[in-house]
């Protein structure tokens, strides 16, 4: 039997329901829950973000919510130091750490440890980036990089637009291929831990209902007027990634550059669904791609996870 202590990971995409499955096994034995969400790190991004309220967090606290300000940058390398000392703490107080989310970039890091000395984001470098895909093309900027960068072009495909940007930014930054950096470079593993891996895959077209209902409800409650707010509080730049998370983007720019218009509204509406949709596209390769390398456990339903969860912890 293996000496490692336990780290229960529940992973699915947006609106997957894996929140209160969490929550549920809180109720039910002696745990501490961390978010993994990139997104729910800022102060007063409540309701675009899905936040617990602070009512439900009083019942359910979660750690690693509201850590930073909008304005504020918070990497995959500061969540998992943050995790890692979170997850022992919490060891120490004899109870087991849940961390559920969909962010899978900070658990593919948690899992498999991450690259030292690459440089930190250069968001004027990353915007400049964006903005090429956006005027030229996306196969424009694969095609750049595949000059620089022969690997990176043979691992990527022009679809993977996040780690294309993140390899020519460090390219732009260091002069260096990306893919020659990190085979250079040694990876802290944190291999003390038991991580028991669970991805939560509910039906594409049941997941695409739940996010439109969600999204619904978000604007009812007064998404607009939140994001309207943290533009007056903060003066939010566009090219932050607090600014770029998924519905942030389309209501800033729907408020800065439209004529507020019922139509413009509603165009803006319908982006935010699609930007939403595909967020969540994208977090179910991150998924297979980690299931690939890593055991899991993987449940269809919420009914199925709940049974076969309350099982094994309840």
């Amino acid at each position: 039997m293996s000496n490692q202590l336990p780290v229960i990971n529940l992973m699915g995409p947006t609106a997957s329901g894996k929140t209160a499955l969490a929550c549920e096994l809180y109720d039910h034995g002696n745990y501490e829950l961390i978010s993994v969400d990139s997104a729910l790190v800022y102060k007063d991004m409540d309701i675009g973000t899905a936040k617990p309220t602070k009512a439900e967090q009083e019942c359910y606290p979660h750690h690693l919510i509201d850590i930073i300000t909008p304005l504020e940058v918070y990497s995959a390398a500061e969540f998992v130091e943050d995790a890692c000392r979170l997850i022992d703490d919490i060891h120490a107080r004899g109870k087991t750490p849940i961390l559920v989310g969909g962010t899978m970039l900070y658990f593919k890091a948690l899992l498999e440890g991450l690259s030292t000395n690459l440089p930190s984001a250069d968001y004027e470098i990353r915007a400049a980036i964006e903005l090429k895909g956006e005027t030229e093309g996306w196969q424009s900027v694969y095609d750049e990089l595949k000059s620089v960068d022969v690997l990176a072009g043979e691992k990527f495909k022009v679809s993977d637009k996040q780690r294309i940007i993140r390899a020519l930014e460090v390219y732009k930054i260091t002069g260096r291929p990306i893919t020659q950096l990190q085979a250079e470079q040694p990876k802290n593993q944190p291999y003390r831990y038991d991580f028991h891996n669970y991805a939560l895959l509910p039906d594409r077209l049941e997941l695409h209902k739940r996010i439109e209902l969600r999204l619904e409800k978000m604007w009812e409650i007064g998404f607009l007027n939140e994001v309207e707010n943290l533009m007056k509080k903060y003066d939010l730049e566009e090219n932050l990634p607090s600014s770029r998370s998924v519905g942030y983007r389309q209501a800033i720019d729907f408020l800065k550059n439209s004529d507020l218009s019922q139509e413009s509204e509603r165009q803006m509406k319908d982006k935010a669904l699609f930007a939403t949709r595909q967020l969540a596209k994208r977090q179910y390769t991150w998924l297979r791609s980690l299931q690939e390398t890593h055991s899991f456990q993987t449940f269809f339903t919420i009914n199925q996870a709940q049974e076969d969860l309350r099982n094994l912890y309840g």
